[in-house]
């Protein structure tokens, strides 16, 4: 291709993503949802909370499912002033008592709740609720009007698979993660570091 055809080409793709960018002149806060059974979404949540603060902003994460296990992210996030609240528990496979997860759960989505009305907040993590909302552990009704009803400027990411299609169509950005290969499935072991 000549160098005369490649000038044009870039210019009419230059041309479009500046017409994009000149018509998308809304400012609020977004609803985002990473979703679907590959790698990657609480690392993508957590990328946007690194760029959250990395611009002066206040983020806060809510987990559900992570329990008390060791968490890179914590560490490394809370000392910047991002507050975690962390559902007690920690994988429902692993206790398999629906009540006792329950209970945990609805203690978790209480500080979820307090936080979605904080003005301060710039970006809430809500990391796994889609489980909560898939087991009936949460009431549909109830996420989706403190969603509603948080701050104009506040964003919020939703983590999780299978995530319920009312949320997938109140959001504003829904990326599904998609498993191509995976390591654990050849069985090398989850990595300090990569996998948490």
């Amino acid at each position: 291709m000549s160098q005369s055809r490649h000038e044009e080409r870039q210019q009419r793709l230059k041309d479009k993503v500046d017409a994009r960018i000149e018509a998308a002149q809304i400012e609020r806060g977004i609803l985002l949802v990473f979703t679907g059974n590959g790698k990657g979404k609480t690392t993508a949540a957590f990328g946007t909370v690194c760029r959250t603060v990395g611009h002066g902003k206040k983020a806060a994460v809510v987990q559900f499912i992570k329990g008390s296990w060791d968490n890179g992210e914590r560490e490394l996030l809370e000392p910047h002033g991002v507050p975690f609240h962390v559902m007690a528990t920690g994988f429902t496979w692993d206790t398999q008592n629906r009540e006792t997860d329950t209970i945990a759960c609805l203690e978790t989505w209480y500080h979820a709740k307090q936080l979605l009305c904080d003005p301060k907040l710039d970006l809430v993590v809500l990391d796994e609720l889609t489980y909560m909302v898939a087991y009936h552990y949460l009431s549909l009704d109830d996420v989706v009007n403190a969603l509603k009803n948080r701050p104009e400027s506040m964003s919020v990411i939703i983590t999780g698979r299978a995530c319920h299609k009312t949320l997938l169509e109140l959001a504003d950005t829904v990326t599904e993660m998609r498993p191509i290969k995976h390591a654990f499935d050849v069985g090398i072991k989850a990595q300090k570091g990569i996998d948490w």
